[in-house]
């Protein structure tokens, strides 16, 4: 007797891209949870030469982008962390079956649910991994795991179009 395909893109589930998500959440807030409860706002604690935990808000968006702003940008990345969330769960939906372009939407999914929880939380997202060249001022931008996951995503999208590409 014959069995289902259970990766074949008619008969795939959502769910495990979903449950994923669902992982990338967890991880986010409770990263996020820890270090608001055991750091004070700009509190820092070296781990390496290079890498520091950090503890900031970031009202803004990646790397700080508009984070001097009146405030309206608070709920223009909560809409648009929404927005992109429901957009993210549609094409999960009409793609199931394709492994790695959904994965890389389930990590871009988790990380955008996990800033628009803090948005609506403490009004601004909490980053808190700083790397920084050794012996230098420069830092990169602090960020957290839920920007983690989004850059995740992207490189594997990337990735995704150009195996598709190279077809």
């Amino acid at each position: 007797m014959a069995t289902k395909n259970r990766f074949s893109p008619k008969t795939s589930s959502v769910m495990p891209w979903l449950g994923l998500a669902f992982i990338v959440i967890l991880l986010d807030q409770l990263s996020k949870i820890t270090i608001v409860k055991l750091f004070a706002i700009r509190e820092s604690y070296k781990i390496t030469s290079f890498f520091n935990l950090t503890f900031i808000y970031n009202p803004g968006a990646a790397w700080g982008f508009l984070n001097q702003a009146s405030g309206w940008q608070r709920y223009f990345f909560t809409a648009l962390g929404i927005g992109a969330s429901l957009f993210i769960i549609y094409q999960l939906k009409r793609h199931a079956g394709q492994r790695l372009f959904s994965a890389a939407l389930a990590f871009i999914l988790g990380g955008a649910i996990g800033n628009v929880i803090d948005r609506i939380a403490y009004g601004q997202v909490v980053d808190f991994l700083d790397f920084y060249l050794p012996g230098t001022a420069s830092h990169f931008p602090i960020f957290n795991l839920a920007d983690s996951a989004i850059c995740l995503g992207a490189g594997l999208f990337i990735l995704d179009e150009l195996r598709r590409v190279n077809k």
